[in-house]
């Protein structure tokens, strides 16, 4: 079947919902897999064929179709043109004014802040993090995506998935509930509901993905999202080596802090790595995977790295019928957080390879280990760089880069340094830094955009933004404003 069948019956026919200015300047369309739809309910189980991937690299649509969901997104199914402006959205902070566009720059305790939580009556103002970025270009504008993690206080114990919008990556737009059409940003994705599902109290974005089908009219994408989940499952753990509180989901509390929440030494959430898509990136249908679970794929065996638990699947293209995956997990017989790698030809059966990337030297910034990668492929040389959150022996956290000539296991750190260090005292994120993800643009100065979860202020969080110096990625200074 083609894309647009991909997922029957979950997802409906094509109406249109992004206006034909959105189109990314990528590749052409790939062939996707046959579908068959599962007996469990509200999911679908994706079948591939012999035939691989031809290119995973997105073409961004001319239309989007939105999806008939189930009640995992808690969403109606009609489908509205998206305006230029978004209805019933608002702005994320007082650095979000319009005083941020001048040349005057941020106040010191707030530098790089670009996404602050939401009101009081917003799904997301307890916590938020996980940012997953994506910039869409055409002749007459730019459009930018971020998809993200939040939590409220009215439901402290699990977590969603949002989506706010952008003009330029810096000022953006949100929703303070659940999106209803496909004009609307809000919360688009729910735990799952299912007994016996894998995420069902806990979800986070690590990736999303835009592929589309030659055997169907270019303007049928569809939105890979690939997420962390956590279920109702605890893993045993017993590591007395480390000074602070080993935690999944991790909230970057230290064991000694006062607010540490679910601060349970010896007993950890199991997450595994999760697909949905999407034919709007904002309606979510769940892929069943090879697990029982619904999940991907599970665990590994006792004496594996990976046995604790699966998080942050983010997921590249290398070429024809060639998908990387780099997760983290906690490697408890060498006692630090680890980065490992599978390979999938149809992006939904995966094969493990290994760990890449485990703890640096002894009193460097990630010494602990590493965690929450994200990777790019550079457009120049095709050489990979990768991201990651780097675990200090205190449990502070930076954030690190490493280089690999083939994106496989030749990873190499950049430097002895963080490329991002925690604020100073008194800062927004004086706390640590996280969950990276990297944006390579395409203008004069080639520089890179660094979106990342900071934390302070008790344990508060928020999304920053950094830019490297040209080329440059030894270092990233913080957004101050635009200066004209």
């Amino acid at each position: 079947m083609d894309a647009a069948s991909m997922a029957a019956p979950a997802l409906k026919a094509c109406q249109s919902t992004l206006p034909i200015s959105h189109l990314q300047r990528l590749t052409s369309p790939i062939p996707l897999m046959s579908s068959r739809v599962s007996t469990k309910p509200n999911r679908v189980t994706l079948y591939s064929s012999n035939s691989s991937l031809s290119c995973c690299v997105p073409s961004f649509p001319r239309c989007s179709t939105k999806p008939d969901t189930s009640t995992d997104s808690e969403t109606e199914n009609t489908s509205t043109p998206e305006p230029n402006s978004v209805s019933k959205c608002q702005k994320t902070s007082d650095s979000e004014t319009s005083e941020g566009l001048s040349s005057s720059s941020q106040s010191s305790s707030s530098r790089g802040l670009v996404f602050d939580l939401g009101p009081s009556n917003s799904w997301d103002n307890a916590e938020i993090g996980s940012p997953v970025v994506k910039r869409f270009l055409s002749d007459e504008e730019e459009r930018w995506y971020m998809w993200y993690y939040g939590r409220s206080s009215g439901n402290p114990s699990s977590g969603s998935i949002g989506l706010a919008i952008s003009s330029n990556g810096v000022h953006w737009e949100r929703g303070t509930g659940p999106v209803r059409s496909g004009a609307e940003v809000g919360l688009v994705m729910n735990c799952g509901k299912d007994w016996w599902a894998f995420d069902t109290e806990g979800i986070r974005p690590s990736e999303v993905v835009i592929m589309s089908s030659s055997r169907v009219r270019s303007s049928s994408a569809v939105y890979w999202l690939y997420y962390t989940g956590y279920g109702s499952e605890k893993t045993d753990f017993k590591e007395n080596s480390l000074s602070f509180s080993l935690e999944n989901p991790d909230r970057y509390f230290n064991s000694d802090d006062v607010n540490c929440e679910n601060c349970q030494n010896g007993k950890i959430s199991k997450s595994l790595a999760g697909l949905a898509i999407s034919q709007d990136g904002r309606h979510w249908a769940r892929i069943e995977g090879e697990h029982h679970s619904g999940a991907l794929f599970d665990v590994g065996s006792e004496q594996e790295w990976d046995s604790a638990f699966v998080s942050s699947p983010q997921v590249v293209f290398h070429g024809n019928g060639d998908l990387r995956m780099y997760y983290h997990s906690f490697d408890v017989e060498k006692g630090h957080f680890a980065i490992g790698i599978a390979r999938s030809r149809d992006g939904i059966r995966w094969v493990k390879l290994g760990k890449i990337m485990g703890g640096g030297k002894a009193g460097s910034f990630d010494e602990f280990g590493a965690m929450n990668p994200y990777v790019v492929r550079k457009r120049g040389n095709g050489n990979y760089v990768i991201a990651y959150e780097g675990i200090a022996a205190d449990g502070s956290r930076s954030i690190g880069m490493a280089v690999s000539p083939d994106g496989l296991k030749e990873w190499v750190r950049l430097q002895d340094e963080a490329i991002l260090k925690p604020s100073d005292k008194g800062c927004w994120d004086d706390m640590g830094v996280g969950s990276p993800c990297l944006v390579e643009m395409d203008t004069n100065a080639d520089e890179w955009r660094l979106y990342y979860r900071g934390v302070g202020n008790g344990g508060q969080g928020g999304i920053g933004m950094a830019v490297s110096q040209g080329k440059d990625t030894t270092s990233f200074t913080r957004w101050t404003g635009f200066h004209v």
